[in-house]
């Protein structure tokens, strides 16, 4: 998949097993910003070696379909976020969740909408799925903000639905239907 630029020169490109350090150093920088949002990580998360293996896990499942994952670099190179296709599921259902974070310091600048109209395409127009889903923790006002204006409406209320930050928490659930076409292959 060839690389797209999202807003201020960030681009959003896929996920390679080179960016074990990079993505290390922004999980890193960003650990207290994201900590409220994402489950509890163990340390070795924060290390390239902790990447390299799980980028290495990653690019398998993509290999097998199930997966998309891409990242957002900055023009310094620097890692800035990523947005993730996983569940990817063919036949009848022809769907997937999608996953995002962007960098403490990029906020507010269009980033997280900008990629995520990018993946919907992708999967409309590439991987011919039919609707994509997501979900918030039901506080995460700024996120739903950027699904609504991507296109994706609520669908309901999951309790005790996502393992974050050490709890099970409540999530809003969303989809975006992409076409209603029949399923591909």
């Amino acid at each position: 998949m060839e690389n797209r630029e999202l807003a201020g020169g960030v681009v959003l490109r896929p996920l390679a097993a080179a960016d074990a350090l990079a993505l290390a150093s922004a999980y890193t920088e960003n650990r207290a910003h994201l900590e409220p949002w994402e489950p509890v990580r163990p340390e070795s998360f924060f290390t390239a070696e902790g990447q390299a293996e799980r980028i290495e896990g990653l690019l398998g499942q993509c290999a097998e379909g199930a997966v998309m994952p891409w990242v957002f670099e900055a023009p310094d190179g620097r890692i800035v976020g990523a947005v993730t296709l996983s569940g990817i599921s063919r036949g009848p259902f022809c769907s997937s969740h999608l996953g995002y974070w962007v960098a403490a310091d990029r906020q507010n600048r269009g980033l997280a909408g900008a990629a995520v109209a990018q993946v919907c395409r992708i999967a409309r127009d590439t991987l011919g799925l039919h609707r994509i889903e997501a979900s918030t923790l039901t506080e995460n006002t700024a996120s739903q903000r950027v699904l609504g204006k991507c296109g994706f409406e609520p669908i309901g209320l999951a309790p005790k639905y996502l393992h974050v930050n050490g709890e099970w928490r409540d999530c809003r659930l969303f989809q975006r239907v992409l076409h209603d076409g029949p399923p591909t292959p």
